[in-house]
């Protein structure tokens, strides 16, 4: 072997060494006899650095895995000596070798099982126990083997290429698969049982770590193994032993949940579950109280959801058959469980008491089936309602201004917590609303003398309601009385009892967000909004010392306002007024830190758009008000623009380019008030949003931070023409040529969309313009596309590929806006050139969105241009590129009809040749 490239094999050799370890390897791959050194290099022990012998394990994979079938017989059996005589070695030598070595060589026993079993090595199991027989380091590797042997054949992932060949390849793989498994249980799995009950037997007291391998090697197989040979009293007798053993026991207890877990007809599944049970109540397990290693506890959780799941499975089943006396049975066992499963689930260990919610849930989903419920079911329903409510609340670690890991996973357990709270109210409304109402009322009446997570919990709980009870379009005031006076009651004490005040960002929040929940409380108890309005314009809500609270706060008012509509009409010019400092745009050199961030300023200036839009002022007011709220942003625009002209450093640019931009994206965000119904015309606005047109495209002409300036003005010009309609037409033609000065393909791609929606929205109005603009935008189009580009550069080629579909969406939509004759106006040269491209879209490139866009345009072109008035010439074009087109395309090997998008394309292409067929 090169000892010079097997240096790099090193994690602290230097990149150079690595570089040519990494070659060296891809050569030996590709080399007819290199796996012989490294099978030699194994079998004799030639090398002690453990990189090198990895590596030979590695490349003696790859020959396995890839290059198997050319091997004659001789060497095909070198390779099973080699591994053996390693294995041989493994026990003679002085030191075990490192853990990874034994994972790699263990794979590659697995992929030879895999290989060889059905065929050249049907003792393969005999032959590893033959040579390992009980000793230590040898039964090490042989669990390790047998671990790898069941992913191979139970959780193997198939390197999948296109759908249609993984498909192929998963049932391929599965086939074998399930051929492997039953040869196994014919020929060795009794004797492989054995050996694990040797091995528990021999080590159990005296090697923990190779029991607790043995015990998860027996978890693994017994999914597919006869469960008779495992669900025995010997084997579960010494299952229970290791029970009480500390260092095996969570081992044990996933062994365990493993048998239980085993499908199985549902009398006997009860009866295994409930021996199991008896026993490891004997053995005083289920005294949870008087254990304090968590650890073993969250596995002992599982364990017990696993049997109180596996229970209400035997239960589910036997009512579908009928069975209603084992049903009883069953259920009874069911219930037995509980009292267990809620000292698991009020476990202050969160781990503890989410392994534990998968039996909780489906117990209520039983109890919501039964007809009527009995005095301890509905004394269950109520402990657990009691529990899930206690575990909703944050503990005292919990750290709210740096969320970390353990942050987030209270996050994902109360979201367990939520879906429990649904089903509790599934089963029993009238006890949750009750609960309910009795926390958050007792919490609220002294909310000044109780902790903050208490606080917290009893808010969230009334929030929470609202979808554990649904009802269509938040209508929670009306309709069934018992529910909407307690709902009522509680939201008139939440907003009167002054709880916004608390001092915690965690209660500040969640007061915010079920005020919002329950808008419609407003329309029944209008008197409340003036105090909730104050709670979110002072130094509770968007002024709060808080960012994060502010950030909300901002969203959460904006849609409040929405909400309120009409209702908000006495505050409008007060709200306008307070929230005026918060409008202000913050230019960058002042250095003054904004109490909200740009993205929050947007809300703001949404819900100013609304007040003002949605007032009942006339629109003379509605402009003064609209024109008040724009005007300091054109000003701010136009003094900024000019020391953006003048600026020579390349930070100050950009600073500039992005506050010159939210001030644009601040004006465009105004115009999301007007509707249908109140249009920016009716409201008397038209002008306002002309002058900031007016202002805002000058930046279009700036030649520092283009991308950032013209991607703003874009959008604005967006919403312009969906607002202004027809009185932004003047515009459009200047704005047009300087989008396209210099532009790269980034920026075509986005201004083509503005061009589409012009074309649809006013289709002949703007004949004329197009036709002018229609082949300089081409060119411009062109330019880019045939810009040369390296031939690895892959964000260039995806650029030129979205640029391409963006150019035919751009003419499908000028075909399909009936404006063909833009396109016809154009000199026949240039028609020519254009309908070439579309040809080339549809059969050269690889794209099948492209090429369905580009199929879409030729049946529209056959459909207006097909019959005998169409332009001279194009018939022949028909029959000498579109109609060989449409066989051309799906010939290419690049049309892959396993893909969703190319059979698109597909239906299409026959759509262009039915249209043909129908014009001519």
């Amino acid at each position: 072997m090169d000892e010079q490239a097997l240096l790099g094999l090193n994690p602290n050799a230097d990149a150079d060494f690595r570089q040519r370890a990494l070659a060296y390897f891809e050569q030996l791959k590709i080399s007819q006899d290199a796996w012989q050194v490294c099978a030699e290099a194994l079998a004799q022990s030639i090398y002690s650095d453990d990189h090198i012998k990895f590596f030979c394990f590695q490349v003696l994979e790859h020959q396995i895995k890839f290059k198997y079938s050319e091997l004659t017989e001789v060497q095909q059996q070198l390779i099973r000596e080699t591994l053996i005589t390693w294995l041989q070695a493994q026990m003679l030598n002085p030191q075990p070798e490192k853990t990874f070595i034994r994972n790699k060589a263990a794979q590659v026993f697995a992929l030879l099982f895999v290989t060889e079993y059905l065929t050249k090595w049907p003792k393969f199991f005999f032959d590893i126990l033959s040579v390992v027989d009980l000793n230590p380091r040898g039964v090490d590797m042989y669990l390790r083997i047998l671990m790898a042997v069941d992913a191979e054949l139970v959780d193997r992932d198939v390197v999948h290429t296109s759908e249609a060949s993984y498909y192929f390849a998963l049932t391929l793989e599965a086939r074998r698969n399930t051929l492997l498994k039953d040869t196994m249980r014919e020929q060795c799995i009794p004797s492989l049982v054995e050996s694990w009950y040797q091995i528990l037997q021999n080590y159990q007291y005296n090697n923990s770590e190779l029991t607790c391998q043995c015990l998860e090697v027996v978890g693994a197989y017994v999914s597919w193994i006869d469960l008779s040979l495992i669900a025995n009293e010997r084997f579960i007798n010494m299952l229970l032993g290791h029970m009480s053993v500390e260092v095996l026991r969570e081992e044990a207890c996933d062994c365990l949940f493993e048998i239980v877990n085993k499908g199985m007809d549902p009398i006997d599944k009860t009866k295994l579950v409930e021996s199991l049970c008896q026993v490891l109540q004997s053995a005083g397990l289920f005294s949870i109280d008087q254990e304090d290693d968590v650890d073993f506890l969250a596995r002992f959780s599982k364990l017990v959801n696993g049997m109180g799941q596996a229970l209400i499975a035997s239960w589910t089943k036997l009512i579908k058959n009928g069975d209603m006396k084992s049903a009883q049975d069953t259920l009874q066992a069911i219930e037995a469980k509980v009292a267990l499963m809620l000292q698991l689930l009020i476990h202050e260990d969160d781990d503890i008491s989410s392994n534990i919610i998968g039996f909780c849930y489906d117990y209520l989903h039983i109890l919501k089936q039964l007809s009527a419920l009995s005095d301890q079911q509905k004394a269950n329903v109520e402990a657990i309602m009691l529990a899930v409510m206690k575990k909703l609340t944050y503990d005292e670690e919990y750290n709210f201004e740096n969320e970390g890991e353990d942050e987030a996973m209270f996050v994902e357990y109360r979201k367990q917590l939520k879906l429990l709270l649904d089903r509790l109210a599934q089963v029993s409304p009238e006890l949750l609303l009750a609960s309910v109402r009795r926390v958050f009322n007792t919490t609220l009446q002294n909310w000044q003398t109780t902790r903050f997570m208490e606080v917290e919990v009893a808010i969230r709980l009334l929030y929470m309601l609202a979808e554990a009870l649904p009802v269509s379009h938040g209508a929670h005031f009306s309709g069934d009385v018992t529910k909407a006076t307690a709902l009522q009651d509680m939201m008139r004490t939440l907003v009167t009892s002054g709880v916004s005040a608390y001092q915690h960002t965690s209660v500040t929040l969640e007061f915010f967000e079920t005020v919002v929940r329950y808008e419609k409380f407003f329309a029944v108890e209008p008197q409340h909004i003036p105090t909730v309005l104050m709670a979110f314009l002072d130094h509770r809500g968007l002024r709060h010392t808080s960012p994060k609270v502010r950030s909300r706060t901002a969203y959460l008012f904006s849609r409040f306002v929405k909400s309120l509509n009409k209702q908000m009409n006495p505050f409008i010019e007060d709200v306008l007024n307070r929230i005026q400092d918060l409008l202000e745009l913050s230019p960058p050199e002042n250095g003054y830190q904004a109490l909200l961030s740009s993205d929050d300023q947007l809300f703001i200036y949404e819900t100013a758009g609304v007040l003002i839009v949605n007032s009942e002022y006339s629109a003379e007011r509605k402009q003064v008000l609209m024109r008040n709220l724009l005007t300091p942003l054109m000003e701010k625009f136009k003094v900024l623009l000019e020391k953006l002209m003048m600026a020579q450093d390349e930070d100050r640019q950009m600073a500039l380019a992005d506050c010159l931009n939210h001030a644009v994206g601040f004006a465009s965000r105004t115009s999301k008030a007007f509707s249908n119904k109140q249009t920016v015309k009716q409201c008397g606005c038209s002008e306002v949003y002309l002058d900031c047109l007016q202002t805002f495209l000058p930046a279009l002409s700036c030649p520092l931070q283009k991308e950032v300036l013209r991607s703003g003005v874009r959008t604005f010009l967006h919403r312009m023409i969906i607002c202004l309609e027809e009185e932004v037409l003047p515009f459009i033609p200047s704005a047009s040529e300087h989008m396209l000065k210099d532009c790269e393909a980034k920026d075509l791609q986005e201004f083509i969309p503005l061009i589409n929606q012009i074309t649809a929205k006013f289709k002949t109005q703007v004949s004329p313009f197009l036709q002018q603009m229609f082949m300089p935008l081409l060119h411009a189009i062109f330019e880019v596309l045939l810009l040369p580009a390296e031939e690895n550069d892959q964000s260039a080629a995806l650029e030129k590929q979205m640029l391409r579909r963006s150019y035919f969406a751009f003419l499908q939509t000028v075909t399909g806006s009936g404006m063909s004759e833009v396109i016809a106006n154009q000199g026949a040269e240039n028609v020519e050139r254009v309908l070439f491209t579309v040809i080339q879209g549809a059969v050269d490139y690889p794209d099948p969105i492209a090429q369905k866009t580009c199929f879409i345009i030729l049946s529209k072109l056959v459909e207006l241009w097909g019959g005998k008035d169409g332009p001279v010439g194009f018939a022949d074009f028909v029959y000498k590129h579109i109609v060989p087109a449409c066989f051309l395309a799906p010939l290419k090997q690049t049309f892959d009809l396993a893909d969703a998008q190319t059979v698109l394309a597909l239906s299409e292409c026959a759509v262009t040749l039915k249209t043909i067929h129908l014009k001519r």
